[in-house]
């Protein structure tokens, strides 16, 4: 007699076999292959495939696989730590992590050693190929095809080989704004959930968007940044290089498809000014200390809060390995946070340019000091009330919030760069001691300061 679990598996096998062609001819319909069917059909349709062939994947030898590795080890150095983070969080759960060229080749893989001939067995490791057009509807290959980020489980895979395996593959994008990888991690596991496997969707696109932004700030590092939060219609930030001409010369796929810009325009030397209202003093500063920017997009004058990143500081500076860490390491969480409430510009009136200039030195100068009301209105040389209202009026924020989101900034600068004790660091800003420094950090950034020191490690 046959083994029950052999019968079991080929009673399995053929009503998979039968749902695809039933959904494929639109004969029926069932839960959980909405999302798959449109792949299906291109496995049945364009790439003839049958999907009860029993053959393996390909996994390609080291000598075919290093060609290909080539072109992507700028990505790879550039991905090396949050593909480390990402594995330490899915390895216990039996994922191997894969990053993938854009013909679906693993070029490189995170997993345990002693299940690596399992991994090589099912074709999700090192080398495995899983472009849709050889292995049909799977994480990686859809992906690729939709350019989206795809969460396969079992069953939703074409081929009934892998209806035990389950993966979430994620694009990355290049600075031209085309697919240039896939993050992928993938479980041989029958008793997984979709929804224990449903969480590493999140997981792998998150991870995905740090690689992204990363690689763009390496490539970029010379030049300004402009980072804006994520619309809704978008996963990442959109994220401008604007050189020292103020003229911009990189975008990432969300900017370009916010702002409509190509590399026609990018060529050409389109300004930033054409994108957003003149601000003449926003890439004026020369500290290297990043900043949060009120922008407003030309022509139709909608307000948006932005993370501005200066370029490094000099030559050698942007040649030292910490250096380029701080300067290309993302910032979701920041440029998340300057997606809040931003003060609206002045309606009218104001301090005189010169006058607001003198002020803001004078506070830069400063702010470690316990600086008095009196002392601001004699700098710009007005009286105290009548400099509290105009300087409102020119910056959109008192005279104290003004004072306290600069201290803040102080604080920032001074977590990323110094290893002082948070009490230290709280007189050196001009806080009254630690714990008011934190009520303030806490209420601009939606961090602790402590928080923000381990973010940066």
């Amino acid at each position: 007699m046959g083994s029950p679990a052999l019968a079991k598996s080929v009673g399995t096998t053929a009503h998979h076999v039968e749902r695809v062609y039933s959904i494929v001819e639109g004969v029926t319909t069932t839960p959980g292959a909405e999302e798959v069917s449109a792949s299906w059909a291109r496995s049945v349709r364009k790439y003839r495939i049958d999907p009860d062939e029993g053959r393996k994947p390909t996994v390609l030898s080291p000598g075919e696989l290093r060609p290909l590795r080539e072109p992507l080890e700028q990505l790879s150095r550039s991905a090396h730590d949050e593909l480390d983070r990402l594995h330490r969080l899915v390895n216990k759960a039996g994922y191997v992590t894969l990053l993938c060229d854009g013909g679906g080749i693993a070029v490189d893989c995170r997993g345990r050693d002693a299940d690596a001939e399992e991994f090589k067995y099912w074709g999700t490791w090192l080398g495995g190929v899983w472009s849709e057009e050889t292995e049909g509807t799977n994480g990686i290959g859809t992906c690729i095809a939709e350019e989206r980020p795809v969460t396969v489980h079992r069953s939703q895979h074409f081929r009934s080989r892998h209806i035990e395996l389950s993966c979430s593959g994620a694009p990355i994008f290049g600075i031209d704004g085309k697919l240039m990888a896939v993050l992928d991690v993938s479980a041989i596991d029958p008793s997984l959930s979709e929804q224990a496997h449903a969480l590493t969707g999140s997981l792998t696109m998150m991870s995905a968007a740090m690689i992204e932004e990363r690689f763009f700030r390496e490539c970029f590092r010379r030049d300004w940044i402009i980072a804006l939060a994520a619309l809704e219609s978008e996963s990442s930030a959109a994220l401008l290089a604007v050189n020292k001409d103020q003229r911009i010369v990189g975008a990432n796929r969300t900017a370009r498809t916010t702002f409509s810009l190509d590399d026609l325009a990018l060529r050409e030397g389109i300004g930033v000014w054409s994108i957003f209202e003149r601000d003449a003093d926003l890439m004026r500063r020369r500290n290297g200390i990043e900043f949060q920017a009120r922008l407003v997009i030309a022509p139709h004058g909608e307000a948006v809060a932005a993370l501005v990143t200066p370029p490094g500081s000099s030559p050698a500076a942007s040649r030292s390995l910490a250096s380029l860490a701080v300067q290309a390491r993302p910032r979701p969480a920041l440029i998340a946070f300057a997606d809040g409430p931003v003060p609206a510009p002045p309606a009218y009136g104001g301090l005189s340019r010169a006058a607001l200039r003198r002020v803001r030195e004078y506070i830069d100068a400063h702010l470690s000091e316990r600086t008095q009301l009196v002392e601001l209105a004699a700098v710009a040389g007005v009286s105290i009330h009548h400099f509290a209202r105009e300087f409102k009026r020119s910056t959109g924020v008192t005279p104290h919030d003004y004072l306290t989101r600069k201290r803040v900034d102080r604080t920032r600068e001074m977590l990323a760069r110094t290893d002082w004790s948070l009490s230290e660091i709280a007189f050196a800003a001009g806080f009254s001691d630690q714990s008011h420094m934190t009520r303030h950090f806490r209420r601009l950034l939606g961090m602790t300061p402590g928080q923000f020191r381990w973010s940066q490690r």
